[in-house]
């Protein structure tokens, strides 16, 4: 069965430094047409710095919308222009959250955060060989640097007591390659 749509219009109500607003209008398999709110997001990168003790570094930070603090991956959005490649804000957003810098970087792959309304793409990486300096957050960024077991972070996903699911999916991919013995804590 096709279940493809196509585009028939596309309006933007809102143009934002973040997301912008487009009311679409789509044409179904049936024939028939629908209406499809899309918010366009330029993307962004998680990575999931781990030490050669297997102890991660997450981020606290208070979070707007949810009206709570909550415990996540070093992460940031994509230049809006889409020109950024993603390992390079990923190494950026490390940096500046966390004072850390990796040897190695692992593609953990894509994901979807919400496909129903939002063409986001997030870009999730392992960081390994951890050396450490100085961090620079956004002058407009809170952030207080949590180290805690992976084991100790899975259980917390497993719980609920991480809700953020770019975090959540770093977090029990790296786990399980980890245990699998397919990537080693350490090359050195």
């Amino acid at each position: 069965m096709n279940t493809t749509e196509n585009q028939k219009s596309s309006r933007y109500v809102y143009n934002g430094a973040i997301i912008n607003l487009r009311l679409d209008r789509a044409v179904l398999p049936n024939g028939k047409t629908a209406s499809r709110e899309v918010v366009e997001h330029p993307g962004g990168v998680g990575v999931l710095p781990i030490d050669e003790n297997g102890d991660c570094l997450l981020v606290r930070q208070f979070r707007y919308p949810y009206m709570e603090e909550t415990l996540e991956i070093p992460a940031g959005k994509r230049d809006k222009e889409g020109d950024n490649d993603p390992i390079v804000c990923g190494k950026r957003e490390l940096k500046e959250e966390t004072g850390a810098q990796a040897g190695d970087y692992i593609s953990l792959g894509t994901l979807y955060p919400s496909p129903g309304y939002t063409n986001e793409v997030i870009h999730i990486y392992l960081a390994l060989n951890l050396t450490f300096g100085e961090s620079s957050p956004d002058e407009d960024e809170f952030i207080n640097v949590c180290r805690m077991p992976i084991d100790r972070a899975a259980q917390m996903v497993m719980s609920g007591d991480i809700p953020d699911s770019k975090t959540q999916i770093a977090i029990l991919k790296a786990k399980m390659l980890l245990e699998s013995g397919k990537i080693p804590l350490t090359n050195r």
